[in-house]
């Protein structure tokens, strides 16, 4: 059973995210996490205005999804930074390119799911998954987000990401602030969460 992790990164915060959702679709006994990085548009020139190359060199080694391929996921867990309150462009762009997808119901009955990050606390964390939840509608999937059986996100005593809707981290102004241990411990149980679903609806059938 593949659970397909599909992220955008530009400095590597969400790539970290999605490692930590890796280890815990492993934790599933006959669950693969595949890593896959949709495609950049913005042109060299502009990353390196943005200081963005070196971080990109982090995972450069994930291959390049194409839309074909979701269709071989047992599931798949979405991974994107937030821009003004929504998904990035780059995200956005791959996503409008699975219209034959739709229209076959290619990822009807799959689970899918969304983790995220933001620049500051509020800085539309919620508001990027949900509205990223209307394309996992639209194509029939069933949506799985982050339930408070991880009693990670209920804690006050620290700045955290992490909500219902899904895992997410706060990455500071500048790109400062790495994902917390805890904010990793809710993406590693949103992995695992969505890969025993994945498993519950394979047996199904």
């Amino acid at each position: 059973m593949k659970v397909y992790i599909v992220f955008y990164s530009l400095y590597g915060h969400i790539y970290k995210m999605a490692e930590a959702i890796a280890a815990g679709v492993r934790e599933v006994k006959g669950a693969e996490a595949v890593l896959r990085r949709v495609p950049e548009t913005l042109p060299d020139e502009v990353l390196k205005k943005m200081g963005a190359v070196e971080a990109q060199k982090s995972f450069a080694h994930i291959p390049v999804c194409t839309v074909n391929e979701l269709a071989q996921a047992d599931a798949i867990i979405f991974g994107t930074p937030t821009r003004y309150g929504n998904m990035v462009g780059q995200m956005r762009q791959f996503l409008d390119a699975t219209g034959q997808l739709w229209v076959k119901g290619a990822l009807v009955g799959k689970p899918g799911s969304v983790f995220t990050s933001s620049a500051t606390q509020h800085g539309g964390q919620e508001s990027t998954i949900l509205t990223f939840h209307t394309n996992l509608l639209h194509h029939g999937m069933v949506v799985v987000g982050l339930p408070y059986a991880f009693q990670g996100q209920m804690r006050i005593d620290e700045i955290t990401g992490g909500s219902p809707y899904g895992a997410s981290t706060i990455a500071g102004g500048k790109g400062e602030r790495q994902p917390s241990e805890n904010e990793l411990a809710g993406a590693r149980f949103q992995g695992k969460y969505v890969a025993e679903i994945a498993l519950k609806l394979a047996a199904k059938e």
